[in-house]
């Protein structure tokens, strides 16, 4: 897996359930679970490898110049500390800030992820607030210290319409303020037409397509590409979604070859046989298809 993103820009990763979507965002951040590792490579943030600093030192890091917005927000609060003392905790511990002035920069922080009534929501513990204002509270915790890059999983998972469509409008323009840059882990391909400038498409812990919003929607090229676009509803009233035959193989036991040949309409004799490997048949769109890679 590699992956690069620029100030300003926001890079989102799609893919099924498993896919490896969020282990890629923990693993930038260091926080794999135990018995994972990052066997090889590097992650580079302003020319500086994170995987070869001391704990320490990536502990000053983690919530300083990269964040993490997590996808279950009932997870990521402490249900037995206020949200504005959870937030005023990454403020000391970065700034080092204290008491009324970490308390201040805490409300401010809510106020910015535009929070109702944010002085009295710091003082509430996460159990006392609705399901969009403890994502605003994850956001705000997350933005507090002004990060370089954000990493966003599933921002809007289990968020109704409306307050979805606030909580991406609100990360978009926390963006442009910041000048961060943004990587939105979702599987919501409306959420990814309508926010993203470039997307990587993974399957089972690969990258199988990478190309620019635009040219991704326009002309996807990988099968799986094509299949994940062809199951949108699209409001035919009574058309039949299309789906994708099969199961996402184990990572513990993937096929030889291309790991979606089980599942490919197009898959010949290569391609169960021999990994693809990542090719530009377009400007700036890359494709690992022995198909479509020519």
């Amino acid at each position: 897996m590699d992956l690069a993103v620029a100030a300003g820009e926001t890079l989102a990763i799609v893919g099924e359930s498993g896919c490896g979507k969020t282990m890629t965002a923990l693993a930038l951040m260091r926080l794999l679970p135990e018995g994972a590792e990052v066997a090889a490579g590097t992650v580079r943030l302003d020319g500086q490898d994170i995987l070869a600093l001391p704990e320490r030192a990536v502990e000053d890091l983690r919530g300083s110049r990269i964040a993490m917005v997590f996808q279950e927000p009932m997870t990521a609060l402490n249900p037995v500390m206020t949200v504005g003392a959870q937030i005023a905790e990454a403020v000391a511990r970065h700034r080092g800030l204290g008491g009324r002035p970490a308390w201040a920069e805490a409300v401010e922080a809510l106020r910015l992820v535009r929070m109702p009534d944010p002085a009295a929501r710091a003082r509430a513990y996460p159990h006392e607030l609705s399901g969009g204002m403890r994502q605003r509270a994850v956001i705000a915790m997350a933005l507090v210290n002004r990060p370089r890059v954000i990493l966003a999983d599933e921002p809007t998972t289990a968020l109704d319409v409306t307050i979805q469509a606030q909580i991406l409008a609100l990360i978009g323009t926390l963006q442009a303020e910041l000048g961060s840059a943004v990587v939105l882990i979702t599987h919501d391909l409306g959420v990814v037409a309508e926010t993203a400038d470039r997307v990587i498409v993974m399957y089972a812990g690969r990258k199988v397509e990478e190309a620019a919003v635009t040219g991704l929607f326009d002309a996807p090229l990988h099968p799986y590409t094509q299949g994940l676009m062809a199951a949108v509803p699209r409001g035919r009233g009574g058309a039949r979604l299309a789906d994708i035959p099969g199961t996402v193989p184990p990572l513990s036991a993937l096929p030889p070859g291309c790991a979606f040949a089980p599942r490919c309409p197009l898959a010949g004799p290569r391609c169960r046989t021999l990994r693809p490997p990542l090719t530009e048949p377009r400007p700036g769109h890359r494709v690992a298809c022995w198909e479509r890679g020519a």
